[in-house]
């Protein structure tokens, strides 16, 4: 730890010093200062690369502590609250279920579409005694149609038609696009002219969604959080009937 502070000072000196001598020099002695100081500064990281090397460690650890503490703030919520996490996120089944299932989903993706048949079966089976909740995580980079998917079907919450035109985009996948959002709401008997509005205010909420999910350091799709009597944590979908089966 000393060493860290002797070298900080030191870069800390010799950076005041640089600035000192570039106010009062013209700003061709400053250029030749500042170049100076960089080869300085680099024979130092050169000559002690442990410094870097023990600040980065410092600074992965403080990061890994802070994500331990959200997470567990999380799982607290879900256990204690989870009207708190559940927020205006579309839901299904009991109101004041002890179960609550939180899904993080991309409508692009194939494995999202694959839990989806999964948990669609779970939902019918535990009907009185799971609540299942969505919340976006469009993977924007891998998944164009993602977003403007996640869109339409918040419009479509708006009309109280989310888990009808939530089962639709996941059952067309392949055909995600602009002439399938409108045709599912063509044939959900949606008002075109609202929801058509209301896709354009969807990036709100869907951007909450997201950034609860990069503060949870989710990094990918499908993410499934549930609670139980005995259990919060994060869970596979092959896991889930036991997890439920344990609780009742």
């Amino acid at each position: 730890m000393q060493k860290i502070f002797k070298y900080l000072r030191t870069l800390a000196v010799m950076t005041v010093l640089c600035l000192v001598l570039a106010w009062s020099l013209p700003a061709q002695a400053a250029t030749k200062m500042d170049a100076k100081l960089e080869q300085q500064v680099l024979q130092i990281l050169r000559d002690h690369p442990e410094v870097i090397i023990e600040s980065v460690q410092n600074f992965d650890q403080q990061k890994k502590a802070q994500l331990r503490q959200v997470q567990q703030a999380f799982l607290q919520d879900l256990k204690t609250n989870p009207q708190a996490v559940i927020g205006d996120s579309p839901r299904t089944g009991p109101v004041d279920s002890q179960n609550v299932l939180v899904e993080f989903s991309d409508f692009q993706c194939p494995y999202c579409a694959e839990v989806h048949k999964t948990l669609k079966s779970l939902v019918e089976k535990h009907k009185d005694n799971l609540t299942l909740v969505y919340k976006n995580l469009p993977l924007t980079a891998a998944h164009p149609e993602a977003l403007p998917a996640a869109q339409a079907a918040w419009a479509a919450q708006q009309q109280g038609k989310f888990w009808e035109y939530h089962d639709a985009l996941f059952a067309n996948q392949k055909q995600l696009g602009e002439a399938l959002y409108v045709d599912i709401a063509k044939k959900l008997n949606l008002d075109l002219e609202k929801f058509a509005s209301d896709r354009q205010l969807a990036n709100t909420a869907i951007g909450q969604d997201v950034q609860l999910a990069n503060k949870l350091g989710v990094i990918g799709t499908p993410f499934l959080v549930i609670n139980t009597k005995d259990y919060a944590g994060s869970v596979q979908a092959s896991e889930i009937e036991q997890r439920l089966d344990n609780a009742s």
